[in-house]
């Protein structure tokens, strides 16, 4: 094979997937491996931190062919955030489970911490609501178990990090983050930067458990031990997952917005100076690289779904189907009836942990096929919402870019631009969040310069809005009426 490449690996919450990327943007090989999920009790979503480690070599020898591995010049990882474990510094051996974004055994705690001006700071500073999805009271609960007198952390014997944080310790010994992954933390300083001692100080974690923050552009520890690669390959970009599609899809100003739908969704967009964001929304680091996007410290908009795959599992499972065939099911049949999937509460824009699953609208008529649609139809009416609060917040967004493994299904698509009245664009390559730090390492190693990055051929299908005013507001009515129930508290 001609020319050099560039590998993309991305650490997700169900598998890990690796990307070859040539100097002309194009994937020409493709690796992948399972994970598992453990759910010791109700709310508790845990993984197993070697499981990951080893989930990359198996996806990188998948991807890469002994014949290309010399070729390979540079290197980019994505990783899921907000994912964290404990580790030993002397050993590197995980103390911890890795506690999974998705996890709510934390609820109590972030209850019990909550007081208006605690949450009013702690919004202000991190950018972020205080919800168990953030890594800050999963590292709490955690150091509380393992060294509830923080001994061995104010020694900087523990080390606390997140997936990527994980990984390179695991190359190099190094206690590293990369930026827009400790965003997602709730323990830094979101517009200048840097870890915030009043938030460490809330959650119990001692300044010398932490990791050194570094730019997403490096600089990094180099590849060893993901055979058949030769040890020593840089490794020139680390992006969270959802930061990472936003790079693929081009949208470096504000303006444009993309919704990444895997097991959750995140939909996301630069914003412009000065934007009064909606209460429902994050603010977050999308990337820190020089000359790229407004500033080093690139700022986003983000609302988290927090089940957008993992409801079309579970209706499938409950059908006694695969998802593919729940995707013919659902269109056969008209929208007729609503489930809200509050597995694990709602995220944005509601922020409510104590939201609960449901099915409304269900008569003796209701057929599975009706389930089916409702199921696809959740994933629109949440990315809807969190569209619509990016307008409230005076950052909105002309068209739409969707990745992930549900954007296959063209009616999901055609129903995402009727919710939000605004075109779709779903690009050609399903893997955008490897494809983002591909894209900025070739950018790193010379590949290509801004210009010609910004260039590369970027296939997409577009779907167009088809649905008529008074039909829409229709629909969304039914479905905000059902958020509504889902959240009712009986009593109060």
């Amino acid at each position: 094979m001609a020319g050099p490449l560039v590998l993309a690996i991305d650490q997700g919450t169900s598998s890990t997937k690796c990307l070859l990327v040539d100097g002309s943007g194009a994937v020409v090989a493709r690796g992948q491996a399972p994970l598992r999920e453990s759910h010791p009790q109700p709310g508790w979503v845990e993984q197993d931190a070697e499981e990951i480690w080893q989930s990359i070599r198996t996806a990188v020898a998948a991807c890469v062919a002994p014949e290309q591995a010399g070729a390979v010049a540079a290197a980019g990882i994505s990783t899921q955030r907000e994912s964290c474990l404990l580790w030993d510094r002397k050993t590197g051996a995980a103390l911890s489970p890795v506690l999974s974004w998705q996890d709510q055994r934390t609820s109590a705690l972030a209850q019990a911490i909550g007081e208006a001006d605690t949450l009013v700071r702690v919004r202000q500073v991190s950018g972020l609501p205080l919800d168990p999805m953030f890594s800050a009271l999963k590292l709490r609960w955690l150091l509380d178990r393992i060294d509830p007198d923080r001994t061995k952390a104010r020694a900087g014997d523990i080390r606390v990090g997140t997936i990527d944080s994980w990984l390179l310790n695991r190359l190099s010994g190094e206690h590293l983050i990369e930026a827009g992954n400790a965003s997602r933390t709730q323990l830094l300083d979101v517009v200048k930067g840097r870890w915030d001692e009043g938030l460490l100080e809330l959650f119990g974690i001692p300044a010398e458990t932490l990791p050194r923050l570094t730019p997403s552009s490096g600089p990094f520890p180099s590849l060893r031990g993901l055979p058949p690669l030769p040890d020593g390959i840089p490794l020139l970009a680390v992006m969270a997952d959802s930061h990472s599609a936003l790079f693929a899809h081009g949208a470096i100003q504000p303006g444009e917005a993309k919704a990444t739908q895997g097991t959750g969704s995140s939909v996301m967009g630069l914003i412009a100076d000065g934007a009064a964001l909606d209460p429902g929304l994050c603010l977050t680091i999308a990337w820190a690289i020089d000359g790229v996007g407004p500033g080093q410290l690139a700022l986003a908009a983000e609302g988290n779904i927090r089940a957008a795959g993992s409801t079309l599992r579970w209706v499938a499972g409950i059908l006694g189907v695969d998802t593919d065939e729940l995707a013919r099911l659902a269109s056969t049949a008209p929208s007729s009836i609503t489930l809200v999937p509050g597995f694990t509460g709602l995220g944005a824009p509601w922020w409510d942990a104590e939201a609960v699953g449901l099915l409304t609208g269900i008569t003796l008529g209701t057929d599975r096929n009706a389930i089916a649609r409702a199921a696809i139809d959740s994933i629109a009416h949440q990315i809807a919402d969190v569209v619509e609060a990016l307008e409230r917040s005076g950052s909105p967004a002309h068209r739409l870019h969707v990745d992930g493994g549900p954007t296959r299904n063209d009616q999901l698509m055609q129903m995402e631009a009727d919710m939000i009245g605004r075109p779709i664009l779903r690009g050609h390559t399903a893997e955008l969040s490897a494809l983002g730090v591909a894209h900025l390492a070739g950018l790193k190693a010379g590949f290509w310069d801004a210009r010609k990055l910004a260039a590369l051929e970027r296939p997409r299908d577009v779907f167009e809005p088809a649905m008529g005013t008074a039909e829409r507001q229709a629909e969304r009515r039914r479905w905000l009426d059902a958020v509504a129930r889902s959240r009712l508290r009986p009593g109060t």
